[in-house]
């Protein structure tokens, strides 16, 4: 029998994704790769993949980094919520995380950018992510001219950090014969606090699938 959501949802969701994260990342190659939707100044939605780079589920955030004067990093400017999905086809799990957005903290994102390995800091520190490029060569002149120039490692470009996105809404679906699919939702309201957010108590509901 397939595993299904708890008969009594859990009072808190997020341990139980802490869980279902570390459970894909021992089985499936890029198991933090998620969907991140964003909004532009339409309110038109925009998603593309990233990587969940950490997941605090005692805080409840997620983070991911980026050029923040990328297509992405514009948009959350503007409009400071994201929409994010997980999806492990091998588990037949999915996660859905909905919630504002802050910066995250410089030292943060000092440690994962030092972190990265040399060539992956030169790349990202040469390419204005999102931006037109006349050709790829000039993309790799550029790379190898800041490759020469570098006389230690390449520090962190003030344009490029870390997001937390803060969970006010969890979504959980497990898969399950002729379609009787397993699915909940949890909200909470959240309460802005020292640069990020401190969440109230989660209401829980299934969903028909």
């Amino acid at each position: 029998m397939k595993e299904s959501l708890p008969e009594a949802l859990p009072d808190d969701p997020l341990p139980l994704v802490r869980r279902w994260i570390d459970e894909a990342t021992k089985e499936i190659r890029n198991a933090t790769a998620m969907t991140l939707a964003t909004v532009d100044g339409a309110g038109r939605p925009r998603a593309r993949m990233t990587i969940c780079r950490g997941f605090d589920a005692t805080a409840g955030w997620l983070v991911f980094y980026t050029d923040r004067e990328s297509d992405k990093g514009r948009e959350l400017a503007r409009t400071a919520w994201a929409s994010c999905v997980f999806h492990w086809d091998a588990f037949e799990r999915q996660v859905r995380v909905e919630g504002p957005v802050t910066l995250a903290p410089d030292a943060d994102s000092d440690a994962y950018w030092n972190g990265r390995p040399p060539d992956a800091r030169v790349a990202a520190s040469a390419s204005a992510q999102s931006q037109p490029l006349g050709s790829r060569a000039e993309l790799l002149a550029r790379i190898a001219d800041l490759t020469t120039r570098a006389t230690g490692p390449v520090p962190r470009p003030p344009r490029w950090g870390g997001y937390r996105v803060w969970a006010e809404r969890v979504e959980l679906w497990v898969g399950q014969p002729a379609r009787v699919h397993d699915r909940a939702r949890w909200t909470r309201s959240l309460t802005p606090l020292e640069g990020g957010f401190k969440g109230g108590a989660w209401a829980a509901t299934r969903l028909q699938p």
